[in-house]
């Protein structure tokens, strides 16, 4: 890229001091020192005001050195998350959850992903879980995961059935028995249990949460694996795989960008 005169750049917004996102953000940054991407950090107060930082999303919006950022979530309150969401550009939106990205995933026709479902289905493709008629149960319905999941397990070329379900939804178990596939996005501790999953199943555990102790817990129970066929591990599932979904978009938007200016 760099030959042909591209050389792509990422910034991430951090408002707070939330010490996951810190962790999430340093991750990130770390992942572009060893790529040899270029990549800065913006940060703000948790007392940023919503029009101070309207104003930092336009800036990275209007500045051409930079190709794809984001504003890492969740936003402190009163800020509210969607809002700048919708701010960023398109076209140098790497999470692929503005307004206009999530509508062509919604036509079929995506540009780039939002980069967690496009984790999972990387995951299930690499290790060779069909997808093509099977019956694919998503719980948890949030905008970052579980509805364009959704969206993108019933599209053509991966052509899944697909439920959504929620850590509400009566009988779960009934629902996750019936499915070749459970992915939880939920953020419940160990919501799906080896009774609820059918043998031979895949299951995928997307939702964390915390215990008392301040330890990282999983949605799958560790008795899942004693049924399932494939299940990710209870640590470090789908993350390292969403952070490079984040960067394929980078790339992608990078060299669109580079076709549109020249």
């Amino acid at each position: 890229m760099r030959a042909d005169g591209i050389d792509p750049r990422f910034v991430t917004i951090l408002v707070g001091d939330n010490p996951a996102s810190e962790a999430y953000v340093a991750r990130k940054h770390s992942d572009c020192r060893e790529m040899g991407i270029a990549s800065a950090e913006i940060r703000l107060p948790a007392d940023v005001t919503a029009s101070a930082l309207e104003r930092v999303v336009e800036d990275a919006n209007s500045d051409p050195s930079i190709h794809g950022f984001l504003v890492q979530l969740p936003l402190p309150p009163p800020l509210d998350g969607n809002q700048f969401l919708s701010r960023i550009s398109p076209d140098k939106d790497v999470d692929g959850l503005h307004p206009e990205n999530l509508g062509r995933l919604l036509r079929g026709d995506p540009k780039i992903l939002p980069c967690t479902p496009a984790a999972i289905l990387t995951l299930l493709r690499h290790h060779h879980v069909p997808t093509a008629g099977k019956k694919v149960l998503i719980v948890g319905r949030g905008a970052l995961v579980g509805r364009p999941l959704a969206m993108l397990m019933s599209m053509k070329g991966v052509d899944a059935t697909v439920t959504l379900a929620h850590a509400s939804t009566p009988q779960l178990g009934h629902l996750t028995a019936e499915a070749d596939i459970v992915i939880s996005a939920a953020g419940v501790p160990d919501l799906i249990r080896s009774g609820m999953v059918q043998a031979g199943a895949a299951v995928v555990g997307v939702g964390i949460s915390y215990d008392s102790a301040g330890a990282m817990v999983s949605d799958i129970a560790d008795d899942v694996a004693n049924v399932a066929r494939w299940v990710t591990p209870r640590h470090g599932s789908v993350g390292a795989l969403t952070r490079a979904a984040l960067f394929e978009n980078l790339l992608t938007l990078a060299s669109a960008g580079n076709v549109k200016r020249s």
